[in-house]
């Protein structure tokens, strides 16, 4: 699969935009999100569900995001929103949509209300203003008896947020309610994307792989990270994204050995790699890619041994990836190709060493320089649920790495007696790959029979200087075909 994968790779990208040209609606329906909802009510059974939306910023001027499970739901994006259903016999017996009341003068700071009566043309579902739900929900609760929330529901938490708070307002003189969370209910049913959300994810990464060839272009030392990262969610937006799916990752010297590392303000240097960690979300759905890159456009001798060992890993993940194939196979596939590099260059004794951690246990060595998963699932949310077991419709990442920290020696590696071997056996690779991060990290759609690609940028040693080689002068020109989607898709 992975040769497969590289020898198209050039020309994928073409086809790619042709088929996100074509008017292929790239809309979930409100049948679609009917459907789920009929699914949920099957797994509760019986009782009433109320599944909460986020609540407004406490200025209006904050943006809002609405959360997954209710948008999965509902499709709905204004805030202080909450779904109602009565279920009998695993089936809807009836639902409201309770949304925020239309309120001119509020509207002329915040923007237009779709209001009540607007709801069900919207979104399928009969619409009654949210400031008639405890009303409406203490007439039902007491005839059931239970009820299963869809939201981040925690009343045991020392500080509880403003999900368990509005439930529990609605909970007051119902002392006799059995309350569940079924949000794991929602996370299952997402797990397998539908074709309009696949086309959805197909977009958001088309966009997200535009914006790594702009980086490619754009990268030089002396400049600082912001502007790659500006270079990054300006393509985004350019194109009807919403927003970052996540906080725009741009590492570079020793910030690409922090992960999750988003200050993004150093000024790189050449010589320096730089991780470059993005997503869009559009249409709500999230991509995410990730390329390391040698800021001067050429890797070093050290920084492609340690980039090819992880290209390597991604690789063997890839080959086995198709329906049947479990997470922990492709994430095991991964870490084996990341242990036997390391041990060929020396950071680690030998594939299965350990090391002592200052507690006593012994942990591989490999998780010194490669300390998260293989992959997770995309969607809604950049780490979306994902079953266990690959299947068509499955859409996710695989991203093995490593990352060659600074303060090996002085904070992780414990020095304890039994660690001294290590420490003095690693310590001349250390320095030849100190401050070296890499991440690769690429976006799937498991087929009925394999495996698509779907973040085609380049990945390549090669791929990548030979792109890095060529002259910029800003952003390519505005692609009007992309720009429709939005259009259509409106």
């Amino acid at each position: 699969m992975r040769g497969c994968v590289r020898n198209w790779g050039r020309g994928l990208l073409p086809l790619l935009l042709v088929l996100l040209a074509a008017p292929l609606g790239a809309q979930v329906t409100p049948e679609e999100r009917a459907e789920r909802r009929n699914a949920l009510a099957e797994r509760v059974g019986e009782g009433l569900v109320l599944a909460v939306g986020s609540v407004e910023p406490p200025q209006d001027y904050i943006p809002f995001f609405q959360n997954s499970p209710f948008r999965y739901l509902t499709g709905f994006v204004e805030p202080n929103a909450m779904l109602l259903m009565e279920v009998r016999d695993g089936a809807i017996a009836a639902e409201t949509l309770f949304v925020n009341p239309r309120d001119p003068a509020t509207e002329t700071w915040e923007g237009y209300r779709i209001g009540p009566d607007g709801v069900l043309e919207v979104t399928g579902i009969p619409g009654q203003s949210v400031e008639e739900l405890g009303e409406a929900f203490d007439a039902l609760v007491s005839e059931h008896g239970e009820i299963a929330v869809v939201g981040a529901y925690n009343p045991g938490a020392s500080i509880q947020n403003d999900v368990t708070q509005r439930v529990a307002a609605l909970l007051e003189g119902h002392s006799e309610v059995s309350v569940t969370n079924v949000t794991r209910e929602v996370a299952d049913l997402r797990a397998v994307k539908s074709d309009a959300e696949l086309e959805l994810l197909r977009r958001s990464t088309a966009i997200t792989t535009q914006a790594h060839r702009e980086v490619m272009g754009a990268l030089a030392p002396g400049k600082n990270e912001f502007e790659v990262q500006a270079v990054v969610e300006y393509t985004f937006r350019r194109y009807g994204s919403e927003r970052p799916a996540f906080a725009s990752i741009v590492g570079s010297g020793p910030n690409s050995t922090v992960l999750h590392y988003k200050t993004n303000d150093r000024f790189m240097e050449d010589g320096d790699v730089v991780v470059v960690d993005i997503g869009s979300s559009y249409g709500g759905y999230s991509a995410d890619v990730t390329r390391t890159l040698p800021v001067n456009g050429r890797f070093t001798e050290a920084q492609s041994e340690i980039y090819q060992i992880v290209l390597d890993a991604q690789g063997r993940a890839e080959e086995i990836a198709r329906p049947g194939v479990s997470v922990a196979q492709m994430d095991q596939m991964a870490a084996r190709v990341v242990a036997e590099g390391l041990a060929e260059v020396g950071l680690i004794e030998s594939v299965d060493a350990t090391y002592e951690t200052a507690e006593g246990q012994r942990i591989p060595q490999f998780r010194l320089f490669y300390m998260h998963a293989m992959g997770h699932g995309i969607g809604l949310d950049v780490h979306d649920p994902w079953p266990g077991v690959l299947e068509p419709g499955v859409a996710f990442t695989i991203e093995p790495g490593i990352y060659v920290r600074p303060n090996l020696f002085e904070e992780i590696i414990p020095d304890v007696p039994a660690n001294q071997g290590l420490r003095e056996a690693i310590r001349p690779a250390f320095e030849r790959y100190v401050n070296i991060g890499v991440r690769i990290e690429d976006d799937y759609i498991v087929t009925e029979d394999g495996l698509e690609w779907i973040s085609p940028a380049p990945r390549d040693i090669e791929e990548i200087e030979e792109a890095m080689a060529r002259p910029w002068d800003g952003p390519e020109e505005r692609n009007e075909d992309w720009v429709e989607w939005f259009r259509r898709m409106e």
